[in-house]
């Protein structure tokens, strides 16, 4: 992970305005992996107080017992009014073990837009030597207001190979390669898949879904995955087998379907988001998909 965060831009940017003594009030870090966002604000804040990852320093700052260092919500924990009125409690107060404070908070994104307002003014005008850094897995649910006040910093999707190499590091699966190649970018969500042995079973599923071509297919598909478990998990992973048969074949589907089915995988993931019956969702997606591809087939006759 370290390697990974280090080697990025946003990274670069932030040091960079710590070296050359220029830090923005605040800073809003876009990072679309909240497993691991916790991490990459504590890496972000080694930064910040210059303590290298092995110094005594450094070493506190990543277990949380650095006085000028606060990282919200605590673990498991979501951010709310308290949250809120600990960390204005705390600005009020001179910093400890040096000039300046840091206050990072993780998944700031999921905070409700009356906890982002009372932070409002605190962010555009902290007292001296008081700094945020705001973790956001999603721009979305941010205020207007918020991100007008914050410096922004994106991290994008890694590569399929930063994320293969970032498994190897942590040990040798013969499952890591298919977990890169199929996580989107998010190393976390690779991790997930490469320390679960659920995601075979997903990837089992995505293949045999894939190649549904008729009627009663889509129908026993829908039956047999409808109470599937990790059902994003399984639409991300057809997401990339159709994706992949776009330039390299492999599924009995014409290019058109392809193209349609990936259209209309967007809609699956956001109906399934307002929970959606997922066996109901499948079955009338694949039921489009057999029928786009029976046209095409009858086109190309």
């Amino acid at each position: 992970m370290e390697k990974l965060i280090t080697g990025t831009t946003a990274y670069k940017i932030f040091s960079g305005d710590v070296a050359a003594k220029r830090l923005s009030h605040a800073y809003m870090l876009n990072f679309p992996d909240s497993k691991n966002m916790r991490e990459a604000l504590v890496i972000f804040a080694r930064a910040f107080f210059n303590a290298d990852k092995n110094s005594a320093e450094g070493e506190r700052i990543t277990n949380g017992s650095f006085t000028d260092f606060k990282l919200y919500p605590a673990p498991d924990k979501k951010f709310s009014a308290e949250t809120v009125a600990h960390i204005l409690d705390d600005c009020a107060m001179k910093p400890v073990e040096g000039r300046c404070k840091l206050y990072c908070i993780a998944d700031f994104d999921s905070a409700s837009a009356l906890l982002q307002n009372k932070l409002l003014k605190t962010l555009e005008e902290p007292l001296e030597g008081i700094h945020f850094l705001l973790g956001v897995s999603s721009l979305a649910p941010v205020l207007d207001t918020v991100k007008s006040r914050v410096k922004l910093l994106e991290i994008p999707p890694f590569t399929e190979e930063q994320i293969y190499l970032a498994l190897e590091r942590r040990g040798h699966k013969e499952i890591n390669a298919a977990a890169a190649r199929s996580a989107n970018g998010v190393l976390g969500v690779a991790e997930n898949m490469a320390d679960g042995g659920w995601f075979q079973e997903v990837s089992s599923a995505a293949n045999e879904i894939c190649r549904v071509t008729d009627f009663g297919g889509a129908g026993q598909a829908a039956l047999k995955y409808g109470d599937a478990k990790h059902k994003t998990e399984l639409l991300g992973e057809m997401q990339r087998l159709y994706f992949a048969a776009l330039s390299g074949g492999g599924l009995p589907l014409t290019k058109p379907a392809l193209t349609f089915a990936l259209e209309k995988l967007g809609g699956a993931f956001a109906d399934l988001k307002f929970n959606a019956s997922f066996q109901g969702l499948l079955y009338d997606f694949l039921i489009k998909v057999v029928k786009e591809n029976e046209k095409w087939l009858k086109l190309q006759a």
